[in-house]
């Protein structure tokens, strides 16, 4: 069977499970649920996952579109570093640290694209198992359930990766201040920068923007609480715990 239309099924069947999961009215029925998980922060992480994460096919082809014009600059950083060290402000303000807090951007968007492959894996599983699509919530879990640990391990690794610099705010308004600064300097520029180009670095700031908005009205403890939560939701969804 066509491998997209498997993945359109994957993506679908997927969805299914996370508007379930993170559906406010039954998570707060749990003993377990931090005060910090209010229902408009459940809102916001569901919504991050279903747009981000893993959105409709159409959106979807968007996101894969824009990381593949990110993946030279995500694997070489350095080439984003030259084009911010020669911004006065910038280099003054942050100084020594402006590489890394450089290196945590391209660490959240590497964590993000990390993070999809976990449908590949189901994609293998769905062809190996011949069965076609739509895909109910009990064959989806099947699925989940053939692959291996390492490969949920692997998965939930990335999350943790992903969040666990989502959830640092202060990190997060310098790296979006650079980002706005690159994107600037990329179109400023179109016969080095394609639209292509800028367009990925637009869709990757997009990513961070608004995931920050989950955390940035929590305490640091709250984002704790929260942070530790969505982790422990990912591995009972995954069946890790």
């Amino acid at each position: 069977m066509d491998k997209e239309l498997l993945l359109e099924g994957i993506i679908i069947g997927y969805r299914n499970i996370i508007q379930q999961k993170y559906a406010y009215k039954t998570l707060k029925q749990r003993n377990d649920i931090p005060n910090a998980y209010s229902e408009e922060v459940s809102v916001k992480i569901k919504n991050y996952f279903l747009n981000y994460s893993y959105p409709e096919p159409i959106k979807r082809k968007e996101l894969d579109d824009a990381f593949q014009s990110l993946d030279h600059y995500l694997k070489n950083p350095e080439k984003l570093l030259r084009l911010v060290v020669d911004s006065v402000s910038i280099v003054f303000k942050y100084g020594k640290d402006l590489p890394k807090i450089l290196n945590a951007g391209i660490k959240a968007l590497k964590a993000f694209r990390r993070a999809n492959r976990l449908e590949g894996a189901l994609i293998e599983k769905a062809i190996s198992t011949r069965k076609k699509p739509p895909f109910s919530d009990q064959v989806m879990q099947g699925f989940i359930d053939d692959l291996s640990r390492d490969q949920l391990e692997t998965y939930v690794q990335s999350m943790y990766s992903l969040f666990d610099i989502l959830r640092d705010t202060k990190l997060m308004s310098k790296i979006k201040m650079i980002l706005e600064l690159l994107i600037k300097k990329m179109k400023d520029r179109p016969n080095i920068y394609s639209n292509e180009e800028v367009k990925g670095l637009e869709i990757g700031k997009e990513i961070i923007v608004q995931a920050d908005t989950i955390f940035n009205d929590l305490s640091k403890k709250e984002a704790q609480e929260v942070f530790d939560f969505i982790m422990k939701m990912e591995k009972e969804l995954l069946n890790l715990t």
